[in-house]
């Protein structure tokens, strides 16, 4: 095998990839071009998949989905700004995905022997679209790294692609609809939107606090001795 196909070179351009791409985000602030705004005579629907294809690659480079979802709704309102911010997440987590599995999956696999990332790791692999689902509905582990972490397991592209764009509809909307309508703070549409985006954020820590005791060890485990016990025989008399 050469050593530009060796699985720790195409790990090691993944990682400088994405810090040199992080580097760009802290310096060039893309986020702030998506906010302002299309030429008027740019057709709506051309103007959608610029932005989608642009918030693809801001996602893949770490910039935060919140500020982009609260740009799409500023830049096209409620409904042509969902259809963007939705389509852009798609995009961008199909590309740390195959990011991730052409370049880190094979050199990381062998490694994942932690308790948290084995139970992860077993949970994507047998249940890709559940899994996913489940986390992309509720936002309590970061966009970038379940990616990431999906790309090095066995997940398969169709469920992961479907779930991210189903289960990233509720949090997208909420976002969408408070860009759109950030001009009026007092708006019921800004406050509902506001109210699920704080209710949602309890309810996944919520469910995480719960759920944290099916990764720890069971007991009996842990309470295994490390030594047999020694039977000595009592001696006899004459």
């Amino acid at each position: 095998m050469s050593l530009l196909l060796a699985p720790w070179t195409r790990l090691s351009l993944l990682v400088v990839l994405l810090v040199a791409a992080g580097v760009c985000v802290l310096l060039y602030e893309p986020q702030r071009l998506l906010s302002q705004g299309w030429s008027p005579a740019l057709p709506v629907g051309t103007a959608v998949l610029l932005f989608a294809g642009a918030y693809g690659v801001c996602t893949a480079a770490f910039v935060p989905r919140p500020l982009l979802n609260l740009a799409a709704g500023a830049v096209f309102g409620t409904q042509f700004g969902l259809v963007a911010a939705v389509g852009g997440t798609v995009v961008g987590a199909g590309i740390a995905f195959g990011l991730g599995r052409a370049m880190g999956q094979e050199a990381l696999r062998p490694y994942l022997r932690g308790r948290w990332l084995k139970a992860a790791d077993a949970q994507l692999s047998r249940h890709g679209f559940r899994s996913m689902l489940a986390v992309r509905i509720f936002p309590g582990v970061p966009f970038a790294a379940a990616n990431y972490l999906a790309a090095v397991s066995r997940c398969g592209w169709l469920p992961f692609l479907l779930a991210t764009a189903l289960g990233t509809v509720p949090n997208t909307a909420a976002y969408v609809i408070a860009g759109a309508s950030a001009s009026s703070p007092g708006s019921p549409a800004f406050l509902v939107s506001f109210g699920f985006i704080a209710v949602s954020g309890a309810v996944a820590a919520v469910v995480a606090w719960r759920k944290r005791h099916r990764l720890a060890p069971s007991a009996e485990h842990e309470q295994t001795p490390l030594h047999p016990p020694v039977v000595t025989a009592a001696p006899h008399g004459p």
